[in-house]
């Protein structure tokens, strides 16, 4: 293992361990390298790193700090990894989905409050009128069904769930399924998919909430498969 790495896991551990807690401002480099017996170029590239992670935050003028930490942040890298991927590749992360989000949906079926249900049936309302003109809005249309399914998830009750679900498939994956979705009806069928999940939650019946987000996570799935657009960068 280089210096740099064995900084980055020192840094990591003294958080781990409570010496360094979120929020936290990090010594000075010049204190920093010596207590850490490194030099301060090898801290600088261990703080770059631990920056990317966003496990660390630079402030102009001001120092180092340990960000939040929240789930939801660092593992906002998992949309890259799905951006990335194509093909079969792509499809495991809609299997993942599958396996995760049909959970997430039942947990969040007691827990949505009144105004975010009122929230998603405005979400919907708007995609069903998007849906029927035409040309499509791609776009608007991946916006909605990012903020939909994000909603449901931020309230499952479980911020690790909800954090891998909304990363899961990043916006050019969602792009992807929404322009690859050129069979006769099947933006219709998506969107009355979404319905019935959003009736399940009005109805606070986790079991056929978790059913029917099953069953819209399946049918993207299905949908999908073999569909050159989904398969390659030539659908962006």
């Amino acid at each position: 293992m280089g210096a740099v790495e064995t900084v980055i896991d020192t840094i990591k551990q003294m958080i781990i361990d409570g010496q360094l807690r979120p929020g936290q401002r990090l010594p000075i480099e010049k204190d920093l390298a010596e207590q850490l017996g490194v030099a301060r170029n090898t801290l600088r590239e261990a703080v770059r790193a631990l920056t990317a992670m966003r496990v660390l935050q630079t402030r102009q003028g001001d120092g180092t700090y340990v960000t939040s930490l929240s789930p939801g942040l660092l593992l906002d890298g998992m949309s890259f990894v799905a951006d990335l991927h194509h093909g079969e590749e792509a499809g495991h992360f809609l299997h993942m989905r599958r396996l995760l989000e049909p959970e997430a949906t039942a947990l969040a079926a007691p827990r949505i409050p009144e105004p975010d249900l009122a929230r998603l049936g405005h979400l919907l309302d708007e995609a069903e009128r998007l849906a029927d003109k035409d040309p499509v809005d791609h776009e608007a249309l991946v916006a909605l069904d990012h903020d939909f399914h994000t909603l449901i998830a931020s309230h499952c009750g479980n911020p690790v769930l909800a954090a891998v679900i909304q990363n899961m498939s990043g916006r050019t994956v969602r792009a992807r399924i929404w322009r690859g979705m050129t069979e006769p009806g099947a933006i219709q069928r998506t969107l009355a998919e979404h319905r019935a999940v959003y009736r399940a939650l009005l109805g606070r019946d986790p079991e056929r909430a978790r059913l029917y987000a099953a069953m819209h996570v399946l049918g993207v799935e299905e949908s999908l498969t073999g569909m050159r657009s989904f398969g390659g960068a030539g659908g962006e």
